[in-house]
């Protein structure tokens, strides 16, 4: 999200306000933030131990919940009200995502035990985690597709960014364990920094339209001040003003116009 607004706005002549280039500032300090509080990862070396990370009930049970979550939104929601809610597609494409992280993941480890002499490909998970990651990609691509078609991408982007993110972070805790082991302060700071991050993605997108800068900001300060008076359309009383009476005795007569 950060990497295509900054190359929009030097390739594409796209104009960054001073509220997109605030977001891009949070969505910096919010990664730094969260890189500072984030969890060590377990160490994870060899397939076997990954095969043993997703057989754990707990695990399990989550992906049986993202599956039956995706299905229904797939089977049910997503004809009747894709075309309509931005949330849908979306939701397909950030569930699905949990399961391509997760075969990314193991198939790193395959990899490196590959480069290691390891026999990893008659390891029956490193098929299983290539189907898996060419199924999820293939429908995250798909979906996301989809949802450009029909919304804008300024807003696209971001609700996907943010939903996306939270399935990964939510599928990091489950399937490594990753925040058994941390402070309070170090959730509290992972957590302020992905809020942080979901906060200057909102400022970069939605007032992209914005003419905001620092030579106008004070013109844009004054005019959002000056509330306009809105007067009804139907009825419009008009004071009719009699010189001739004292002000005090002065009766006021009123004339309606419908």
């Amino acid at each position: 999200v950060l990497c295509s607004a900054i190359l929009s706005s030097y390739l594409l002549g796209e104009r960054l306000n001073l509220l997109g280039k605030l977001g891009c500032m949070l969505s910096l300090v919010g990664s730094t933030v969260m890189v500072i509080h984030a969890p060590e990862d377990e160490e994870v070396t060899t397939l076997d131990e990954m095969s043993s990370k997703l057989k754990e009930p707990g695990f399990l049970a989550y992906a049986a919940i993202l599956l039956a979550l995706c299905f229904l939104f797939v089977f049910y929601l997503s004809p009747r009200y894709g075309q309509s809610n931005i949330l849908i597609y979306l939701t397909i494409c950030s569930v699905i995502g949990a399961f391509s992280v997760s075969s990314v993941k193991g198939l790193g480890i395959a990899i490196k035990g590959f480069f290691a002499g390891q026999p990893v490909l008659q390891h029956p998970l490193t098929w299983i985690l290539v189907i898996i990651l060419v199924a999820s990609i293939t429908t995250q691509i798909n979906y996301l597709n989809k949802s450009l078609d029909i919304f804008n991408t300024s807003l696209v982007f971001p609700i996907y960014y943010v939903l996306f993110t939270t399935i990964v972070i939510a599928t990091s805790i489950i399937l490594f364990k990753e925040w058994v082991s941390m402070t309070v302060v170090d959730i509290i700071g992972t957590v302020c920094g992905f809020l942080t991050i979901i906060l200057g993605v909102f400022l970069l997108h939605a007032f992209k339209d914005m003419e905001v800068s620092l030579g106008n900001l004070p013109q844009v300060l004054q005019s959002g001040q000056q509330v306009p008076v809105t007067r009804d359309d139907k009825n419009i009383l008009i004071e009719v003003d009699n010189s001739s009476i004292a002000p005090e005795d002065k009766p006021k007569v009123f004339m309606i116009y419908t």
